[in-house]
Order: structure tokens, then sequence, then C-alpha cells
């Protein structure tokens, strides 16, 4: 092939650099991140269990809103915990359906449940961060894990969810441990869409952690240290913040020492994926309403992989249809992308539970949500919208 008139040609010089090196920063996000996950061991991948009576007692946190029906198929799976010292503390808050009546009937057949029931709304705030911070301070134990009642371990067999992600406290430092949470799987194109949005999602947040740069969590699926929040005021500097239970607490709490990542397929939970897409896409704005507080060099970062995918494809395009750049080397990039984004996501799936029809369609969901995200970051969620 002669090279001599792309030299001498700087639009097709500019089109090829600017290719070359979008493919580059891809084919790290995609080692960096999905291969990492796939390959991370983490404290969960240790040998020897410490022996029972060495494990820190734990007090696993929800909040309950007219979940009554989600506590009667779910809570049982968290009671049954085999684990040696743990409470289940749920905090019903202004529930107006059978809430109430199914946890007294747990209540009654197992002791370690204790029930919080908040009547009225004391401070005015929107959102679940005035009575999830009540049943913080009315847990007993100081390593707290979080979940939601839509939410069962993934695992039913063993009843191990708790123990599992207990190991990331091997370290006296470590002050927060990172989860996984599912989606379950059903044969459509909606739910697989669901499910290769979680898996970007949390890759992208699992794997910044175990690169030790933490920025957010998962509230279906976290735990962290009752002393932690107690000495960081909690919620109280994103009080009147309805969303960011989770995120926002980790984001400004996380720290390179004092965060780990626990992988272990017992300490996985899952939940139900959302029925119908006006409520997906709610949720997906509710999850990503808190990212314009985020410091401005973390938002540049997670700028990267968008746009370099952006600029790999146009780039791409014009210099096919310009004619001035060989289309076989166009081809080979294109082949070199798709190949490590396939095999690199099929690590991250197989670590994570997911199922292998998500890498293997993973280059063309992530073209649709290269749009879908576009329109979230132009339209935020109103805050006039009404949230759980």
């Amino acid at each position: 092939m002669d090279f001599t008139h792309i030299l001498t040609d700087p639009c097709t010089m500019a089109l090829a650099i600017v290719m070359a090196l979008s493919l580059v920063i891809l084919c790290l996000y995609y080692g960096l991140f999905f291969f990492r996950i796939g390959h991370y061991k983490g404290p969960s991948r240790k040998k020897n269990p410490p022996p029972d009576d060495s494990l820190p007692p734990v007090s696993v946190i929800l909040t309950a809103q007219n979940d009554g029906e989600w506590l009667r198929s779910n809570l049982v799976y968290l009671l049954e915990q085999d684990y040696p010292d743990f409470e289940v503390v749920v905090v019903d808050y202004l529930s107006t359906d059978d809430t109430q009546f199914v946890l007294r009937l747990l209540s009654d057949n197992y002791k370690h449940l204790k029930v919080v029931t908040l009547l009225e709304n004391a401070n005015g705030y929107q959102g679940l961060k005035y009575p999830f911070s009540i049943g913080i301070k009315s847990a007993k134990n100081d390593i707290l894990l979080l979940a939601e009642p839509e939410c069962m371990p993934m695992d039913t067999t063993t009843f191990r969810w708790i123990r599992s992600m207990v190991k990331g406290y091997t370290h006296p430092h470590v002050d927060l441990v990172l989860g996984f949470c599912g989606i379950a799987y059903k044969p459509s194109l909606f739910n697989w869409l669901q499910q290769y949005d979680n898996l970007d999602y949390s890759v992208e947040y699992l794997g910044a952690a175990a690169l030790r740069h933490p920025f957010t969590g998962n509230g279906r699926n976290l735990s962290y240290r009752r002393s932690l929040f107690l000495k960081n005021d909690g919620f109280i500097y994103h009080y009147n913040i309805p969303e960011g239970a989770d995120d926002m607490f980790v984001n400004q709490n996380s720290r390179r020492r004092n965060t780990t990542v626990v992988l272990d397929s017992q300490a996985f939970t899952y939940v139900q994926p959302q029925p119908t897409l006006r409520q997906w896409r709610l949720y997906r704005r509710r999850r990503t309403s808190t990212h314009i507080y985020y410091r401005f060099g973390l938002k540049c970062s997670r700028l990267a992989k968008p746009l370099s995918l952006f600029l790999f494809y146009l780039s791409g395009a014009l210099l096919l249809a310009l004619g001035t750049f060989p289309w076989q080397i166009l081809a080979a990039a294109l082949a070199l992308k798709l190949f490590w984004q396939i095999l690199s996501t099929a690590q991250a799936t197989r670590r994570l539970s997911v199922k292998p029809v998500i890498y293997i369609l993973s280059p063309l969901f992530e073209i649709y949500f290269l749009i879908a995200n576009t329109i979230l970051a132009i339209f935020p969620l109103s805050r006039k919208k009404k949230l759980k």
C-alpha cells in the first residue's frame, strides 16, 4: 500500500490519528474494566475462611415504602442467612399497603428482625434518605449491609450472602465494600438491554474501585461501617437531594485504601427487570441524576469512553466516505475493536453470572446506549417528578 498521499493530506491524517487514539482508549477501557473484573481476585478469593466466632456482627438495613409484596416474597431469604450474629432492620416509611402486617407476621417468627415504623415525614425532605438514616441509627452493629425490598441473594441454596460480603473487611482500614446486583434474565430484547445497561454501569464502578479510584456504589448490594456514616454526618450534606443515598455517600466518603470489592458469586444479589420502558427510563434518570454533583475531573474521565466511541465510528465513517484511506486498515481496526470488546465483555459476564447473549450483542448495545445516555445527559431528571 502506498501511504505517500496520506502524509500530504492533512484531513486524512487528522482523521486517521483521531481514529487510532480512540481505538487505543477504547481498548484500554475494555481491558482495565471489563477484562479486569473478569479476572479480579480480591478478598473473596482468599482461602481458609475465618471461624464463625471471629466474624463481626452485621446489621442488614432496608427501607420499605408500600413494598409489602416484595417483603412477602424476598425478606425471608435475608432472614434465613447462614451467619452467626446478624439482625435485619426494616424501616416502614409511610406505607399504606399491607407492609406493616407482613412485617408483623415475620417479626413473630424471626426475633432478629427489627421493625422501625415512621408514620410521618418529620423533616419534609423527599426521597428515602431520612428513613434510611433512621434505620442506620437504629442498628446495633457497626458493619452495615444494605439492600432493597426487591433484592434477593442470587445464591438461594447456601444462604451465604452476608458471610461472603463480610469477606471484604479482612483489613482493618476497610470501611466500604462494594458488591454486584444483577437483573433476572428473561429471553427478550428489552431484558437484554437492561442486562447490558446494568452490566456496563456495574463494571464501571466496580472496575474503578478495583483500580483504587472508587467513585460510587449500588445501594442494592453495599456495605459500610456505621461509624463511617456517623463520623461523616451521614446524608446531612445532601439531604435536599432526593436521590443518591448510596451514590453520593460513596462518592464523598470512598478513598483508595478504605474501599474494596467483593465478587464472590455467593455475594451477588439480583432484582427483577423493570416491567415497562417508561419505568426503566425513570430508573435510569434517577440513577444518573446525581452525577452533576461529581467533581469536575471525575466528570471528564467518565466522558472518555463515550467520546472515544463516538470519534472512532465518526472518523472511520468519514475516512471511508472520503476514500483517501485504505479500507483494509479501517476493517482491521474495526475487527480489532470488536474482538477485544467481545472478549473482554465475555470475561465480565462470566464472572458476574450474566448470560452470554449479552457479550455477543455488546457492540450493538454499546451504540444504542451511546445515543440513549446522551439523551439522559441532555434531559436530566426533573426535580418536579415525585420519586420513591
